[in-house]
């Protein structure tokens, strides 16, 4: 968007923008472009608090008052998150997560064949699922990651990688807060049971540190700002990425 932008202030129409990831702006310098430190996906921040999604609408669409650029300003507040629910848990408990190693893909395919009845309980519930960009089925973008993390100089594009990873944190999100009925989690919750409870989350964690020494400029980006969010680099030392 930042690169469109800069086609669209050519033609005088002036711009703004809200970034996620601020390398990037950095980068492409846009027009104007406010900053935020939320996760990916969420560019307005918690769902469904318009309070907040205004102020952040407004602080981008203030950035409109500047004769020219590029400016870059960081919103200053973190993303409140929706109040916990109480109790929550994954409809049905996985094995404790297998550190990456020998058996990673063997864990991965049992943790999808666990999570896949849910899966489809999600699927007829909300119509749709996001987890379709790599096109490939859960169990093959385990393989594919698994087969990565093996031999990291094999790895396809940076932007295929990226497909398998965001499908494959897609199913399992989409399964853990299947069950009808149950309270709303957190985004939080889930996040911190995807990558704290699961062998998926150990095996994207484990992936960070390879593909960082990669030579393509694209994978150590992905790698270093996209695979693993910040809230959970806590866990990175433990994961060995």
């Amino acid at each position: 968007m930042g690169g469109l932008a800069h086609v669209f202030e050519d033609e005088g129409l002036a711009t703004t923008q809200v970034s996620l990831v601020r390398e990037h702006s950095v980068e492409i310098r846009p027009p104007r472009a406010l900053w935020v430190p939320f996760d990916l996906g969420r560019p307005l921040g918690t769902p469904d608090d318009a309070a907040f999604q205004t102020r952040v609408l407004r602080a981008a669409l203030a950035l409109l008052a500047a004769p020219s650029g590029p400016v870059l300003e960081d919103f200053p507040d973190q993303a409140p998150d929706a109040a916990p629910a109480e109790g929550w848990a994954c409809p049905i408990p996985l094995p404790p997560p297998t550190p990456p190693g020998d058996a990673t893909e063997a864990a991965l395919l049992a943790e999808i064949e666990r999570l896949l009845p849910w899966h489809a309980v999600a699927q007829r519930d909300r119509q749709r699922s996001t987890a379709r960009l790599s096109g490939r089925a859960p169990a093959d973008c385990a393989r594919l990651l698994a087969e990565v993390l093996r031999e990291p100089e094999g790895a396809p594009s940076a932007d295929e990688l990226r497909f398998a990873c965001t499908d494959l944190k897609a199913f399992y999100m989409e399964a853990a807060t299947a069950r009808p009925g149950q309270q709303r989690a957190s985004a939080r919750q889930v996040a911190d049971w995807f990558w704290g409870e699961t062998s998926a989350g150990q095996v994207l964690m484990a992936l960070r540190a390879p593909l960082m020494e990669s030579s393509d400029k694209a994978m150590r980006l992905f790698a270093g700002r996209l695979l693993v969010p910040l809230a959970q680099y806590h866990r990175l030392s433990q994961a060995g990425g």
